[in-house]
């Protein structure tokens, strides 16, 4: 199993060198159709928690 980086509290480009890694790893023997879906999925949650925060944001 692939583990998660440690990003940085300054988050360096030595950080997005490492997600863009971790990423890599998690994908490299996916099918085009599997990689479209995890994306997809990411950008979902991405997407439901803006729209959370947002909510928050108006009721606080």
């Amino acid at each position: 199993m692939i583990t998660e980086p440690v990003i940085s509290t300054g988050f360096t480009i030595e950080d997005i060198h490492k997600i863009r890694e971790y990423h890599y790893e998690l994908t490299k023997d996916m099918t085009v159709q599997e990689k479209n879906n995890f994306y997809n999925e990411g950008g979902r949650a991405f997407l439901a928690e803006m729209e959370k925060r947002k909510l928050q944001k108006v009721q606080g």
